[in-house]
């Protein structure tokens, strides 16, 4: 990876490993479980550079998610653990994504929660409900849903969590965010070669607010190749700093050429971020720009 206008202490070139991940699990039977561990690098526009290490000891481990699943009835489950947020349209790894830096909406959003999860599926409406940590604060007081309706090339999502607590702590993993609620509508259309993607999203936390809404894109075409591409806004209020500055706004641009054959693939973001109303801080300018190559083999 390579960018301009670097976080202050950060560099303008990086290498990292972004996925070594291994996967044991078993999708049988009435008791299931998912086991996912190993090296992961989590790159976010408009935020500094983490290498692998520091992902792995300040956010969630060698072993980022894994839970027991058990299936009571045909279309019901019930997880409990370490899983995958149900909020947002994008999910926490490079290789869940089309575009290999997560986006400005991303990173209001948790990523990973412990606790538990129960799956309904009823026609063609699947809703899910979650009692968890939420942004991975170890206090089990945040509840999470999750109800998506499906027809044909169409999908509507609407996700909404919030914390029922208030506390006072924070790491890395846990930011200002965590006394709060986010909700998000999700509109998928997927048909043929195309992917189309627009979403909203709206949160509020102690000290301010966030709107924002996002559009992804991806066109196949033939002989392994795919253009995807987003673009997203994000705009905040209040005295906290989530952003760029308190009440600062941002727009971002992303395209990712890809190519894939068999287990094999090589793709690269290149991206731009702009801020308004912007205040230096952790960045010295309110622009950056960054191109990244990631490459690997999916088994």
């Amino acid at each position: 990876m390579v960018q301009g206008n670097p976080a202050i202490g950060d560099e303008s070139a990086h290498a990292a490993l972004t996925n070594g991940q291994l996967w044991l699990q078993k999708t049988t039977g009435w008791w299931q479980f998912y086991i996912q561990a190993g090296a992961y690098d989590i790159p976010a526009l408009g935020a500094p550079f983490l290498q692998t290490d520091e992902y792995i000891s300040d956010f969630f481990g060698p072993v980022p998610v894994a839970y027991l699943k058990l299936v009571p009835a045909k279309n019901t489950a019930i997880l409990v653990g370490s899983l995958p947020t149900l909020m947002g349209a994008e999910s926490i790894f490079t290789f869940q994504n089309m575009n290999i830096d997560r986006g400005l909406l991303w990173n209001q959003e948790n990523t990973v929660n412990r606790g538990i999860q129960i799956n309904q599926t009823m026609g063609k409406f699947t809703a899910s409900l979650s009692w968890n940590d939420g942004f991975y604060s170890n206090r089990y007081s945040w509840l999470s849903g999750a109800l998506t309706y499906s027809s044909g090339a169409h999908s509507v999502a609407f996700e909404g969590m919030g914390n029922m607590s208030r506390t006072k702590f924070q790491t890395t993993a846990t930011p200002i965010q965590n006394n709060g609620n986010i909700y998000a509508l999700v509109y998928t259309y997927t048909k043929g070669s195309w992917i189309v993607q627009p979403y909203g999203q709206y949160s509020t936390f102690e000290g301010g607010s966030t709107r924002g809404g996002a559009l992804l894109l991806n066109r196949t075409f033939k002989h392994g190749f795919s253009l995807p591409g987003r673009v997203e806004y994000l705009s905040t209020t209040g005295t906290v700093d989530v952003l760029f500055g308190p009440g600062s706004n941002a727009w971002s641009f992303t395209a990712t050429p890809t190519f894939q054959y068999k287990r094999f693939f090589v793709r690269g973001d290149l991206s731009l971020v702009h801020a308004t109303d912007f205040t230096p801080g952790v960045f010295r300018k309110p622009n950056q720009t960054r191109a990244v190559l990631e490459a690997g083999f999916l088994f």
